[in-house]
């Protein structure tokens, strides 16, 4: 199914959104990349999918996402380095008529715990819950795909801290 991802990135500052709505475990990797295309296995509970992505305009990009089976998403993943494996608790809930996707990562990139949301239009109104913090929508090493190659407990002090935007 393709379709246009238009989705905002936040830090989180506060531990305001726990509680809310579902959690689920996520297991993912990259079978494939590039400058601006990704090919992504995810099991996501009990279900595996496969996500292929390239850039768009701005913070929207092109998404194709496809139910496979269980086991060979699972398969995918086994043949990937372990290090390069994001494990991460999504916590799904609404806020404000706002759908609102919190990650709280674990393994190499535990201690980042980052929101999303996803929107009609880059410049579509929402509130601003309280728990909220900076925006990090266009920095590259938010990315799941860059958190792959350089987990957040490899970044520096001022990388963690927001002063190098790279």
């Amino acid at each position: 199914m393709k379709q246009q991802e238009i989705e905002r990135k936040f830090l989180v500052k506060s531990d305001g959104w726990r509680g809310k709505g579902s959690t689920e475990l996520f297991r993912q990797g990259y079978i494939a990349r590039t400058q601006d295309r990704t090919v992504r296995v995810r099991v996501a509970g009990e279900r595996g999918i496969l996500t292929i992505k390239y850039r768009g305009k701005g913070i929207a990009r092109n998404e194709f996402e496809y139910d496979i089976p269980l086991d060979e998403a699972q398969a995918l993943l086994d043949g990937l380095d372990p290090g390069e494996i994001i494990e991460k608790l999504r916590h799904t809930f609404t806020c404000e008529d706002s759908v609102w996707e919190v990650d709280e990562f674990l393994g190499a990139n535990a201690g980042l715990v980052v929101a999303e949301i996803e929107l009609e239009s880059e410049d579509q109104p929402f509130v601003r819950p309280e728990w909220l913090g900076e925006e990090v929508s266009k920095v590259s090493r938010y990315l799941n795909v860059e958190l792959s190659r350089l987990p957040y407990t490899a970044w520096t002090r001022e990388e963690k801290a927001g002063r190098k935007n790279s």
